[in-house]
């Protein structure tokens, strides 16, 4: 599963996720994308669910392209903790995703409807709501 080597810190706060995506929004190294429509977070379980979905189906056809990444650690406090002592360890890993962010890409030369199925397994994996989109200058 993905997750960084190190952090420069263990535990990071809450924040909120407004806006648009203004980087990642575009399909750039394969023919075929994830777009996501709706903000949230997925954790590297999610991702790694989603990458396996689309691996499995294209079976050893084309290439597939991971374009978010779980940067941001989730804390949990143990069950049954009385409040205060401080925040819990952390838990897992997530990446914040914007709407309008490439969450995966596919390419290497396979069809339309063999990415969109791929894609499509994928996309039952996730937690938001997602597009696929085709390159601009895709011919078929």
């Amino acid at each position: 599963m993905l997750m960084p080597k190190r952090v420069k810190r263990r535990r990071v706060q809450k924040g909120r996720i407004k806006g648009n995506a203004t980087r990642g929004t575009r399909v750039s190294f394969g023919d075929f994308g994830i777009k996501a429509l709706e903000q949230g977070r997925l954790t590297s379980r999610q991702i790694e669910a989603a990458r396996i979905a689309m691996t499995r189906h294209l079976k050893r056809a084309g290439k597939v392209w991971i374009c978010i990444f779980p940067d941001k650690p989730i804390t949990k406090k143990p069950a049954e903790t009385r409040m205060g002592k401080g925040k819990g360890a952390p838990e897992y890993w997530v990446a914040v995703v914007r709407p309008g962010r490439i969450l995966f890409e596919v390419g290497g030369g396979i069809d339309l409807a063999l990415a969109k199925e791929a894609m499509r397994r994928a996309q039952q994996k996730l937690p938001i709501l997602t597009k696929v989109v085709v390159r601009p200058d895709y011919k078929a």
